[in-house]
């Protein structure tokens, strides 16, 4: 009788753990039996027969799901036909919910198609003899009997590269840009001669963001080819005031390249499908064999979806160990691409011919935005989990989290080899909402609200839209982005926030915490390792670790990067105790209650150690990308002077309202401004100018502007024996150089020696009692900063400098004869002042 009691306890207990476990079913690519039923033997062929499976077992409230559901999914890579839809019928709940589980570690599922039947090209006049040998062609690939466009391959594990006459390391740069026209102008650096053919695309950086641009036609010359794209972009393109083409003598103009053609297939790597005959070409790298290797092409933009709604939403599904690949984006190819900011694309775009919205009075620009497919995509979410997962070889985002997210996870997973950016949270603009409004919906439910992404292991994304990012956040709240290693980025780390405005909205409440960001801003400037946008109360961001920023060789402005950059309309938030190696942050416009503390080298030293992965995913770290050959990053010397923003309106193109409703938009104090006729002065920081003289070329680039930072004679009192003031007034003159480069040069020696040639000028400025005589140079023109005792009459204390003294006048009347006055003097004038 004991006997029959425990033998019939054991199975009590036995059957009470199987039904903890809960009901099992496996996906697989072997089947035992003819019949798949869903068992370890006889499994469903894909995912989308499990959910099934699974979502019957919870119409019939079938005792297998009564302690959650675990969907087992075996090594092999399975190609659903169109997305998988996770509905809220496939919901679970906190006692029983949903698992989708890899058994192994190869579990994928794949957006793409293989291509198969390679074979060496024969008798294609089109390609170089040289080169031919080395290409290989295969038939397109179909897909319901079909062909497909596509715009991304994959070879192995490895991405291929799109035919282009120029990699990402030597583009060129544009001659100019014809806005009347609607045209770019490049230079024709081809080493055959050029023949525009269909399908040919337009490349190009500006500042931030890059625009991909479909050639409609081309007027080639000798030297210059001139560009026309087709609609909608390239209206688009010229009507959109940020981030325009960049023009610049001193740093160059926008980088470009073209794309897809066949003439453009030069280097291993590279592949091209023609569309028109069915073929594609593929240039071999040495170490490949096609026949061992499967080609992928991607035809699914967004491999798998979970979408809700606002009453039910997708809850307490859990997604472990998966693989999502190759997926597509191909909106680009028919509507081309123009961004403006972490790969949000302009539907429609213009400058406002009189400045001012509800919200901002001074905006003067108009933009509608659409959001690039992901490969797995959720919407109307709560309380879903997604971890040690890898999202790589993905055309466009990794994974989107677009709207009414709640308390959603996303934690331990991979993404790496990704188009554009790596994790976007919440809503950024709607398409029907004009990007720089303030977002407060009336129903709080369609925010994107509590998700945490934490111990994530982000790099090589933005490998086509370069000014995406590898963690975006738009108007969310209580996020928490947590103990993220990102690095090898094209442009920003984390960005949170949009719309630009200091007008308290939906954002509320975010940490950005203890993450480590390296190895970022490799091509685009404008940059940060965390940036931020708009009001967003009691947020923080705190105990990151930020290094380690790439040298841009297409930088509009090549001192433009930072570690830290809240940007226009951060409010009510708290910056504190984050590591970087030195103080290069920007605070630009920034509205109320941005509290800065312990930043930069002054964070605790800890924080170094403490930031990126924990301790439970170091696994991750195995898989990270060494430091590229021949890298270069950027070494901070901050220039502590002052700056000079200056413009230059002899025609008045612009009323003196408007230069001051821009300069205000900047973030501008009128204290800072000066002026003297038809030209404005403002003394601001080296960060701050520089992005004014960035700004003022978007706006109004006829106006003629100059920005003074080459500072070549510096005095203080450390030369004298008194003590350096603390309380200082200051006076700003201007004057020119003779245009004689001879007697330019040698004023500049003589100030380059003064001090040990001329030192009776110093001791006259000691002697006036000037605290700092600064002069800057940009072209011919100089700009002089004095300053002195607070309450001194400038014009009084200046007679000291030649007082018994007689070498101090012999140096004036030297400096004199290279000196002349600025473009609206008088005759005989030479210094003028510039006056509040």
């Amino acid at each position: 009788m004991k006997q029959t009691i425990l033998i019939w306890v054991f199975i009590f207990f036995s059957l009470a753990a199987f039904s903890a476990q809960g009901g099992e079913i496996y996906v697989g690519k072997q089947s035992k039996k003819e019949q798949r039923d869903g068992t370890r033997g006889a499994p469903f062929s894909c995912l989308e027969d499990a959910l099934r499976e699974a979502r019957e077992w919870r119409r019939l409230n079938d005792p297998r799901m009564h302690h959650g559901i675990t969907i087992w999914i075996q090594d092999g890579q399975y190609v659903p036909s169109q997305t998988i839809f996770i509905r809220p019928e496939d919901s679970g709940t906190v006692q029983s919910p949903t698992w989708i589980k890899s058994v192994g570690r190869e579990a994928i599922l794949s957006g793409g198609v293989t291509i198969e039947g390679w074979q060496p090209v024969k008798n294609d006049k089109r390609l170089d003899p040289a080169i031919a040998k080395y290409v290989m062609v295969a038939n397109a690939p179909q897909v319901g009997g079909k062909y497909l466009s596509f715009r991304q391959l994959w070879v192995g594990s490895r991405k291929a590269i799109r035919a282009e006459s120029h990699d990402d390391a030597h583009l060129p740069r544009i001659i100019n840009w014809d806005f009347k026209k609607q045209a770019a102008i490049i230079p024709n650096v081809f080493p055959e001669k050029f023949h525009y053919k269909a399908g040919m695309e337009f490349f190009i950086h500006q500042w931030w963001a890059i625009a991909q641009l479909r050639i409609r036609e081309t007027i080639v010359t000798k030297d210059s080819i001139t560009l026309f794209f087709h609609e909608p972009e390239g209206k688009i393109q010229n009507e959109h005031p940020w981030p325009k083409p960049w023009l610049s003598k001193e740093h160059g103009n926008s980088a470009f390249r073209l794309v897809n053609a066949l003439e453009f297939l030069d280097q291993p790597g590279e592949w091209f499908l023609d569309e028109e005959n069915h073929k594609v070409y593929y240039y071999k790298r040495p170490d490949e064999n096609l026949d061992q290797l499967d080609v992928v092409a991607p035809y699914l933009e967004t491999i798998l979806t979970m979408q809700g709604t606002l009453e039910t939403p997708v809850s307490h599904v859990y997604i472990e160990g998966l693989k999502f690949q190759h997926s597509a984006w191909l909106r680009p190819h028919y509507y081309g691409h123009v961004a403006l900011q972490a790969g949000m694309y302009f539907l429609d775009a213009y400058k406002l011919a009189k400045p001012g919205t509800v919200d901002k009075a001074g905006l003067e620009n108009q933009a509608w935005l659409g959001r690039p497919q992901a490969a797995v995509l959720l919407s109307h979410t709560a309380f879903t989990k997604i971890s040690a997962c890898r999202f790589a070889h993905l055309a466009a985002t990794g994974i989107d989290y677009r709207a009414g997210n709640l308390k959603d996870s996303l934690n331990g997973n991979l993404f790496q080899d990704i188009g554009g950016s790596g994790i976007l949270l919440g809503q950024f603009s709607d398409e029907q909402m004009e990007a720089h409004l303030p977002f407060q919906p009336n129903n709080e439910r369609i925010l994107t609200d509590g998700v945490v992404v934490s111990n994530n292991l982000i790099q090589d994304i933005g490998n086509e839209d370069w000014g995406t990012v590898g963690i975006g956040a738009g108007f969310v709240r209580n996020v928490a982005i947590t103990n993220n290693e990102l690095l090898d980025l094209p442009y920003t780390g984390i960005s949170l926030g949009w719309g630009w405005t200091p007008t308290v909205n939906a954002m509320r409440n975010n940490r950005v915490l203890k993450n480590k960001i390296t190895r970022y801003g490799k091509y685009m400037y404008d940059v940060a390792g965390i940036y931020t946008l708009s009001a967003q109360p009691g947020t923080k961001i705190q105990e990151n670790y930020i290094d380690s920023i790439y040298v841009s060789p297409y930088a509009h402005i090549p001192e433009h990067w930072f570690y830290l950059y809240t940007d226009e309309g951060s409010a009510y938030m708290n910056v504190s105790n984050n590591w970087f190696p030195s103080n290069k942050i920007l605070q630009n416009a920034n509205g109320q209650s941005v509290e800065w503390i312990k930043n930069g080298p002054d964070a605790d030293a800890w924080v170094k150690d403490e930031a990126g992965i924990g301790l439970r995913y170091t696994y991750l770290l195995s898989e990270k990308r060494s430091i590229p050959k021949n890298a270069s990053f950027n070494a901070y010397i901050p220039f502590t002077k002052p700056v000079f923003f200056q413009i230059y309106d002899p025609q008045q193109k612009l009323t003196t309202q408007a230069i001051k409703g821009f300069l205000a938009k900047e973030g501008v104090g009128a204290e800072q401004i000066y002026r003297w006729n038809d030209y404005t002065l403002v003394m601001t920081s080296d960060e701050i100018g520089k992005k004014l003289a960035s700004a003022w070329i978007a706006h109004y680039p006829e106006v003629e502007y100059k920005l003074f930072t080459d500072l070549f004679y510096d005095f203080d009192r450390s030369r004298c024996a008194g003590k350096k003031e603390i309380d200082t007034d200051f006076v700003l003159l201007t004057a020119q150089l003779i245009d004689d480069k001879k007697e330019q040069e040698a004023y500049y020696n003589a100030h380059k020696t003064q001090f040990k040639e001329w030192p009776e000028v110093a001791a006259g400025f000691c002697n006036a009692g000037f605290d700092e005589v600064l002069v800057y140079r940009n072209g011919r023109q100089l700009m002089l900063y004095i300053s002195f005792p607070k309450g001194q009459d400038f014009k009084t204390i200046d007679l000291l400098t030649t007082k018994d003294n007689p070498r101090v006048v012999e140096w004036n009347k030297l400096m004199s004869s290279y000196q002349e006055g600025i473009p609206g003097t008088r005759k005989n004038e030479t210094w003028i002042f510039y006056k509040q």
